[in-house]
């Protein structure tokens, strides 16, 4: 069983060091689940052995035979109290457990709502002045519609995926990913859309990865080209580029080309890197 409050580091502050720790709730409450069960197991075991230490038959009628099982059913009498004592404190160690990985949980759900809220007021102007908030990841495009991926927060967040193409007689091109801000990840480009049918046109193309943050954060990759329909002639969609990285940041990795009958499609450039 692992404890489950640890000791993460301690602050230096006027001299004094403070320590603190990283309490998990859930799986607090699971360690305490997991102590009761064993506490009732131990609690039958000792129930089901009390009859056979506690009231031992004399192995003869001589005053001897009598006088070692009167000692050694004094021995399971002490024996079983000793275990009520230690079954009592068991009870009590696993009901502050589970009390405080509740406590805890209330803490960090009372902790979060005025964080969000703060968070919230902070986004809410920055939203309306420039479409993008100040911090927090972007939306994701919905599948099947191209849909370009939101930014992420100017400050902090990823970029979000690009929507895939709806297949058709000529398949959509998938969204682009979003771009982060100054710390993020680009988002990854959506798949081209398949085209279907024995004359349909070409396959959809693979939107491009998201930009990574200006200064950290990776491009995102470029989406998978569509694949293409029961046509041997349709070209099958190209991979999306992949997103150039940022200032300290790697590029995305181009998208796989689709697949067709006659000619693959191709592969997305990749993103461009980070200066080294």
């Amino acid at each position: 069983m692992v404890f489950l409050i640890l000791v993460d580091s301690t602050a230096v502050r006027g001299g004094d060091q403070m320590p603190f720790v990283i309490v998990l709730p859930d799986a607090l409450g699971t360690a305490a689940a997991d102590l009761a069960s064993l506490g009732s197991t131990l609690s039958t075991a000792n129930s089901t052995a009390a009859a056979q230490t506690t009231r031992v038959l004399a192995a003869a009628g001589d005053e001897v035979s009598a006088a070692i099982a009167a000692l050694f059913s004094a021995h399971g009498r002490g024996y079983q109290a000793l275990s009520a004592q230690a079954t009592a404190f068991h009870d009590e160690f696993v009901h502050a457990l589970t009390a405080g990985a509740g406590s805890y949980a209330v803490a960090e759900a009372a902790a979060a709502t005025p964080l969000q809220s703060l968070l919230d007021v902070i986004n809410a102007p920055v939203q309306a002045l420039t479409g993008r908030p100040l911090t927090g990841n972007g939306a994701n495009g919905a599948p099947g519609t191209g849909q370009n991926g939101a930014p992420g927060g100017w400050l902090f967040g990823n970029g979000g995926a690009g929507g895939s193409g709806a297949s058709g007689a000529t398949g959509q091109n998938g969204g682009a990913g979003g771009a982060a801000g100054l710390f993020g990840n680009g988002g990854p480009g959506g798949a081209g859309g398949e085209s279907t049918g024995v004359l349909a046109g070409a396959a959809g193309a693979g939107g491009g990865g998201g930009a990574g943050g200006l200064l950290f954060g990776t491009g995102g990759a470029g989406g998978t080209g569509g694949t293409a329909g029961a046509a041997s002639t349709v070209a099958a969609g190209a991979g999306g580029a992949g997103g150039a990285g940022g200032l300290f940041g790697n590029g995305g990795a181009g998208g796989t080309g689709g697949l067709s009958r006659s000619a693959a499609g191709i592969g997305g450039v990749g993103g461009r890197g980070r200066v080294s």
